[in-house]
């Protein structure tokens, strides 16, 4: 209950901090309260670096280049400042796997399958901020001709290393980090009597998993993900029923339900099944 009870207050003083530098929405603070309760009060310290990890790196890529993005956020569904879907898209799978660590505390793979979700998340919000720089257009990830940027499912050179780098970073603070390469129920391998294997294994698995849940994302995002456009201005965009412009946007593909918050939860289960696979046969 005492960890419990500092993870709500740490959870507080991030929020607020969060809120006021405009980072999140008041629904977004109270997602990021809610899910930083479980990782930080579940999981513990360990747990809660990933977390802002994530978080700071994302937030700080948002602002940098802002200006740069400003011409494509009548694409984007919704603009930097996150609210609760998408504190909980992109948070809500490690949130999941905290709690799965307190009902299977010797467990390997919670903390595995923890860091990969948020490795794969910070993928995506590091190829989505970064990739915007590519001085060439991005192709389209399923047939590869050249789109517009910031188009649903785009990659390019600049998007894909910085999905490498994001996936990268995580799995670097997981290797500084982690609990314990001890743990009596883990394998053989990823938690072996090598340290210096062990956590090169762990940031392989992680950076791999991370890497593969972005490039999940952008093939949702190509396919089945629901995509509008705006009889006004012409563009294809997420927005909807209203565009920026003020115009109703009208379907063009994709499945209604899906839209950018599922997919980027999607990412981050793609990532953790990932990793916990790799992690249970190594």
């Amino acid at each position: 209950m005492t960890q419990l009870l500092l993870g709500f207050l740490f959870a507080v003083l991030i929020a607020y901090a969060a809120y006021r530098a405009h980072s999140l929405s008041k629904s977004g603070a109270l997602g990021a309260l809610l899910e930083g309760t479980i990782i930080f009060g579940l999981g513990g310290w360990q747990w809660a670096v990933l977390l802002l990890g994530f978080f700071i790196s994302s937030s700080v890529l948002t602002r940098l280049f802002r200006k740069q993005k400003a011409a494509l956020n009548e694409k984007f569904d919704k603009g930097g400042v996150r609210d609760i879907g998408q504190v909980l898209a992109n948070g809500g799978i490690a949130a999941l796997f905290a709690g799965l660590h307190f009902f299977f505390p010797a467990a390997s793979w919670t903390w595995a399958g923890f860091a990969a979700s948020l490795a794969a998340v910070n993928a995506d919000t590091w190829a989505t901020e970064l990739g915007v720089l590519n001085p060439s257009m991005p192709r389209l990830i399923t047939n590869g001709k050249p789109v517009e940027r910031g188009a649903s499912g785009a990659v390019s050179l600049y998007g894909t290393l910085a999905a490498a780098g994001g996936a990268a970073f995580i799995a670097l603070l997981a290797v500084l980090v982690t609990p314990s390469l001890h743990l009596p129920s883990s394998p053989p391998l990823l938690f072996s009597s090598s340290p210096l294997l062990s956590s090169l294994l762990l940031f392989v698995f992680l950076l791999f998993s991370g890497f593969l849940g972005s490039l999940f994302d952008s093939l949702l995002g190509a396919t089945v993900q629901a995509i509008y456009h705006c009889p006004q201005c012409d563009k294809e965009t997420e927005k909807h029923p209203v565009h920026t412009c003020g115009a109703r946007t009208v379907q063009v593909r994709g499945w209604r339900w899906l839209n950018n918050d599922l997919v980027n939860l999607a990412c981050a289960l793609m990532g953790a099944a990932v990793m916990v696979a790799l992690a249970l046969v190594a």
